[in-house]
């Protein structure tokens, strides 16, 4: 894989071609992204609770399995038969939505919650992805 070492303004300012400063990165995107590929799984996001951390209807989440959660790290559970992204308040054992529509849910003793993983990252695509929709069917 060949990376730009630049940084890309996100306004048009104009900038002298990179492509004579491409330079091999040595790295698969997989080995960037990724530390524990046995470990980590690919989810999609629904809905907008999220947003507040930068995660969107649709973006892809990388989500490590061997990662030990910490305070307030973006998690993805299994709580009550139903999978959800939610910051992590270990602490106070209390599922957290990184807006303010959505009220915080605690972890009672009857409910059924199994973490599934640490999101390490997630990927927002910009066009729809023919294979990645056939699979997640």
């Amino acid at each position: 894989m060949k990376v730009i070492p630049i940084k890309a303004q996100a306004g048009i300012t104009g900038f002298e071609s990179p492509a004579a400063e491409y330079k091999e990165l040595g790295l698969s995107l997989d080995q960037l992204l990724v530390n524990h590929p046995n470990a980590t799984f690919i989810g999609l996001a629904s809905g907008d609770s999220m947003q507040g951390v930068g995660i969107f209807d649709g973006d892809l989440l990388l989500v490590d399995r061997a990662v030990s959660p910490q305070q307030n790290d973006v998690i993805v559970a299994n709580f009550n038969n139903e999978f959800v992204c939610k910051l992590l308040d270990l602490q106070n054992r209390v599922l957290r939505s990184a807006s303010t529509l959505y009220a915080p849910v605690k972890i009672s003793e009857c409910d059924q919650f199994q973490l599934e993983g640490v999101v390490t990252g997630s990927i927002r695509m910009h066009r729809k992805n023919s294979g990645l929709t056939r699979c997640m069917r």
